[in-house]
């Protein structure tokens, strides 16, 4: 497996090996023992799949604080995305910055975002499929959200102003600079 970190060295590309013939292919997309040999050494709890119709989809861009802390390692496996993650550790030199990845069911790439990051993700093509597989179970109550188009993060969306496909909740979301308290502390 291929690690290879992002302008946020936290955030980290894995590419898996793709074994193909004309019967189609084979890959390992998690291996414990590889990627521990490489310093990836992450305990995984649950296995998400998200499906978005259309193009311009925006998931995002959310995170769980404590005790529920995720951290999130996101592949596609029909379609693709825009897939970002943000600092928001308090006191981290890079707090309110962004890496992003595109991530498709052809190159293969999967995104590991840590926890204290909020992640979110943009369809690039309709009938998109994305798994996940996270490092804490989901807890309601843990829940947070950032609105997805802030302008003080200005992460550059690849949809047309005023064509994304939303949830009502993330477009009540607040702004980052909204926050009462931190929700992550940098260590």
């Amino acid at each position: 497996m291929n690690i290879r970190p992002l302008r946020i060295p936290e955030v980290k590309l894995i590419t898996p090996p793709k074994f193909g013939d004309s019967r189609g292919f084979f890959s390992e997309t998690w291996s414990a023992a590889k990627l521990r040999a490489q310093g990836f050494d992450e305990i995984f709890v649950q296995d998400n799949h998200s499906y978005s119709a259309t193009t311009g989809t925006i998931r995002g861009l959310h995170c769980q604080v404590a005790p529920f802390v995720q951290g999130k390692l996101v592949r596609v496996v029909r379609g693709a995305i825009w897939d970002v993650a943000i600092d928001i550790r308090h006191g981290s030199p890079t707090y309110g910055q962004w890496a992003a990845a595109e991530l498709s069911a052809e190159n293969w790439a999967q995104l590991w975002i840590p926890g204290g990051f909020l992640h979110g993700f943009c369809t690039l093509a309709p009938d998109t499929e994305v798994i996940y597989k996270v490092t804490a179970d989901y807890d309601k109550a843990s829940e947070r959200a950032v609105i997805w188009n802030d302008p003080d993060l200005a992460l550059p969306w690849p949809v047309a102003p005023g064509t994304e496909a939303l949830s009502d909740k993330d477009k009540q979301a607040p702004k980052l600079s909204a926050l009462s308290e931190p929700w992550f502390t940098y260590a």
